[in-house]
């Protein structure tokens, strides 16, 4: 039963984001490209090899990744290594974060995503009962998630890498470690995290973006302004599906990050109940599957795959509604962007092959 709820709300899920890129990105898709389904296309066609690696992976045993969880992380290190270098790696909005070729781009960051979440589940399923040996287990662990990190943030993607990041750092946490550790890491991590501010002015923008948009209104807080417009007229019913105002070049590029303010402007308060609901099932199922899972692996990979897309959801919703500031999280299954795509269809596949697996 988990399955076929797990797997009808990932294709709903898909197939509503094409949609809504539909409706949110016609204005400007036909403004720049002069085709008003450019997006649309892309979308679809990363949704149609998505959800078939989603079915192909679901296949796979996932003990495979447990075998083989070194050389994913090595390669998913090299690729982004490798997408820093001028000439291999693609410019896009000011972040060298891409491969690819024309319109069509993978980014790397998301391949480590996937890559490290199954490392660490590997190494927590090992050590589970040594966690709590701070310098010799706990350390080396820890090491390779900066590098990982200090490497997408080196393209700069602070919000891909805050996601990895905050994800397993609440993997680990479920492991057999201090929580005293916890807190020293967290006071630590607080002050890495001012200092990358301080260092970078387009974040310091983006601070200043978040606790006052109207003191720039025209700049830094152009976007999220424009958001909240969005969301106010919404209502109960929204203006319709297709009639947002706000996608009439006003709300920059409102297919990609923002999407969710398009989707309360057109289809108000209950379209986001239902959308709300959807995830809420989905999150809650996998969660459950991850419980009562007997295989430790099978356990620390499944919550962590979950967790991740949880926060990536969670965070999207909080910078949409101004609560935290921009940090450039996609909607996971909603908002345009293959590599998104792919990465959250691919997570489902393992999900569901641990399901499969657990089932028998």
């Amino acid at each position: 039963m988990k399955r076929k709820i797990i797997l009808a709300i990932t294709i709903f899920l898909t197939l509503f984001g094409i949609l809504m890129i539909t409706s949110s990105s016609s204005i400007w898709a036909e403004y720049k490209f002069n085709n008003p389904f450019k997006f649309t296309i892309h979308q679809s066609l990363f949704a149609f090899i998505g959800l078939f690696l989603m079915l192909v992976v679901s296949k796979i045993d996932y003990t495979l990744y447990y075998k083989h969880a070194n050389k994913i992380l090595l390669v998913a290190i090299i690729l982004l290594i490798l997408v820093l270098i001028p000439g291999i790696g693609m410019v896009r909005n000011g972040s060298r974060s891409w491969f690819g070729i024309g319109s069509f781009g993978i980014q790397p960051s998301e391949i480590a995503k996937v890559a490290l979440i199954i490392f660490v589940s590997k190494y927590l399923s090992k050590n589970d009962r040594n966690m709590d040996k701070i310098i010799a287990y706990s350390l080396p662990i820890l090491g390779v998630i900066v590098l990982v990190f200090l490497l997408i943030l080196l393209e700069p993607d602070f919000g891909s890498g805050a996601i990895i990041v905050l994800s397993l750092v609440v993997l680990i946490f479920t492991s057999n470690i201090k929580v005293s550790f916890f807190v020293k890491l967290g006071i630590v991590g607080i002050i890495g995290i001012v200092g990358l501010i301080l260092v970078a002015p387009y974040r310091m923008a983006r601070i200043v973006a978040y606790l006052n948009p109207w003191s720039d209104p025209l700049g830094s807080g152009f976007q999220i302004i424009q958001s909240l417009y969005a969301i106010g007229p919404g209502g109960l019913f929204g203006l319709g599906l297709g009639n947002s105002i706000q996608k009439h070049f006003y709300l920059p590029e409102p297919q990609t990050d923002f999407i969710f303010a398009i989707i309360s402007e057109e289809l108000g308060f209950i379209g986001i109940v239902i959308l709300a609901s959807c995830y809420i099932i989905l999150f809650y199922n996998v969660i459950k599957l991850s419980l009562c899972t007997k295989d430790l692996f099978g356990k620390y990979l499944s919550f962590g795959l979950i967790i991740e897309l949880v926060l990536q959801t969670l965070l999207n919703l909080l910078v949409v509604v101004g609560l935290i500031p921009v940090t450039g999280v996609t909607l996971p299954f909603l908002s345009y962007g293959g590599s998104s795509l792919l990465t959250c269809l691919l997570m489902i596949g393992i999900i569901l092959n641990i399901e499969s697996k657990e089932k028998h």
